[in-house]
């Protein structure tokens, strides 16, 4: 796991440098071989959106806005985390799952229990803010066989010693914990890999929507939210197309349905014309290149 770390606290960080390396770290996992279930490629990535509430609100991300992207205070339920499992232990599925989507993961109180359920058929990493982070839940989330612990610094470089000193009094491993600068002013476009989050975001210096047109989101990953609704990408935040519900559907069968293949020829064949697409400038192809392979070759594109 020490190779998918990518800082040692307190080197000077350099926002690009984090940037190139997380993708990095990401391609390891995402591009690392593919494994078929009934001959069809599945996804390595699948991020779940644990609850629809943070404590912050930073510009760069469309919870800033209430019209956009309000806090219900809804969350997964237990019920729902089982059918996962239960759903991907089914499709023999050997990717990771990230804790992540449109809320702070840590302020879901079943955060244990999840952790440790699905940790039993994926790698599970958290990306959180850390806010709510002692060096007991550090502790806590390690016991619970979460893979990684991903901490987005965002307040200055003062947090890095913060964070050092909790993880020394946590007791786990360096290699469980990457750091993250987000400290950074918006014509370093805030140290993360800027999107307009499909149209809902205009701070920064954002791209044209028609700079990056092929996508390989749907061809290697997807997003469940909170409800079980499952979306193409995380760039979704106004959700404006499921995919399916994986409370009512199987999830092998909604990553082989209709409308799936539909999304996912269009962006393999660079069309962006349909909504969340059609208004996202993300940069779709940075991941999930192999995958984008062997779809290709299924579909005959």
């Amino acid at each position: 796991m020490s190779k998918l770390g990518h800082n040692k606290p307190p080197i000077p960080l350099d926002p690009k440098e984090t940037i190139k390396k997380n993708i990095y770290r990401r391609k390891l996992i995402v591009d690392d071989g593919i494994s078929l279930f009934k001959g069809i490629p599945l996804p390595t990535w699948i991020e779940l959106s644990l609850i629809d509430v943070c404590n912050r609100s930073c510009s760069f991300c469309p919870k800033s806005d209430d019209k956009v992207a309000p806090d219900t205070y809804q969350k997964m339920s237990k019920k729902l985390i089982d059918k996962l499992h239960d759903d991907l232990k089914r499709m023999k599925f050997k990717g990771s799952i990230a804790l992540c989507g449109y809320g702070e993961p840590l302020l879901h109180k079943e955060i244990e229990y999840i952790i440790d359920k699905l940790s039993r058929v994926a790698d599970v990493e958290i990306v959180t803010n850390g806010d709510p982070l002692t060096h007991k839940m550090i502790t806590k989330l390690y016991n619970a066989n979460a893979a990684r612990l991903l901490i987005s610094m965002y307040d200055g470089p003062d947090q890095i010693q913060k964070f050092k000193d909790m993880i020394n009094q946590s007791g786990v491993p360096e290699e469980f914990i990457i750091l993250r600068d987000r400290w950074y002013s918006k014509t370093e476009n805030f140290g993360v890999k800027l999107t307009n989050r499909a149209g809902t975001i205009k701070t920064g210096n954002q791209i044209a929507n028609d700079v990056h047109t092929v996508c390989f989101y749907p061809s290697y990953q997807f997003l469940i939210d909170w409800n079980g609704d499952v979306f193409l990408c995380p760039q979704d935040w106004q959700r404006r197309q499921t995919m399916g519900n994986m409370m009512q559907d199987k999830i092998f069968d909604i990553w082989t349905s209709k409308i799936m293949k539909k999304y996912r020829i269009d962006l393999l064949e660079g069309k962006r014309c349909n909504n969340p697409c059609k208004t996202c400038n993300a940069q779709g192809t940075l991941l999930g290149i192999n995958h984008a392979q062997k779809w290709r070759e299924i579909y005959k594109i």
